[in-house]
């Protein structure tokens, strides 16, 4: 389908949770793919990317799901038209000096840069403790995700992101290393069933509750 809404404004404040979804669509893969090319363009901890993402869009891939999701997900997870599972990678930092040298090949980083850049930061992640690499991938995970749930928008679709999984469960089960990826979140995405009641609209704190200046 493509892009079909280019208003900012309007996807991000309207932009709601959708649990009914239209069981009668369905999004190819080649526009999936499209969405998730944008979505990497999300900022990361010194550009290391650590993130994994695993499309679940066939009835086998959520009988997984079924696995290790609570039952309140099972009609997002039934009725979507794919589930996007969203995983922290601690290992990234292993292909942070090939990603480097790639972007010094192309010319858009210098010798110099790229040095830099390996010299400062591939010690702080070769020597972190698992609880860093674990939080960072987290972070990274965390914004790349806010970036599909707007960029679904963008596409003409709605989403319901979900963490009522056993996240013990959740790399093991979709053929994962759980020492590596961590479980992040999972975003249904898909149209909202035109034959279903509307969706709650939320009410948000007072800002006042909420900021502070100094």
């Amino acid at each position: 389908m493509g892009i079909v809404d280019n208003d900012f404004h309007k996807i991000l404040t309207e932009r709601h949770s959708v649990r009914r979804f239209d069981p009668t669509i369905k999004i190819s893969r080649d526009e999936m793919n499209e969405m998730l090319e944008e979505t990497i363009t999300a900022p990361s901890a010194c550009n290391l990317q650590a993130w994994k993402f695993v499309v679940v869009d066939t009835d086998e891939g959520k009988k997984k799901l079924h696995q290790y999701f609570m039952n309140f997900n099972f009609p997002q997870i039934d009725n979507s038209s794919a589930v996007v599972l969203f995983f922290g990678n601690t290992l990234a930092y292993k292909k942070y000096s090939e990603l480097w040298h790639s972007m010094y090949e192309a010319k858009k980083v210098t010798k110099e840069a790229m040095e830099a850049a390996l010299n400062t930061f591939m010690p702080l992640y070769e020597k972190a403790p698992q609880e860093m690499l674990v939080a960072d991938s987290m972070v990274d995970s965390s914004l790349a995700a806010m970036q599909f749930m707007l960029i679904a928008r963008e596409h003409g679709y709605e989403t319901n992101a979900m963490a009522g999984y056993d996240a013990k469960k959740a790399a093991v089960v979709m053929g994962l290393d759980p020492k590596q990826y961590v479980p992040v979140m999972a975003i249904a995405i898909g149209k909202h069933d035109p034959k279903a009641e509307s969706e709650i609209t939320t009410t948000r704190y007072p800002l006042t509750d909420l900021v502070d200046y100094e």
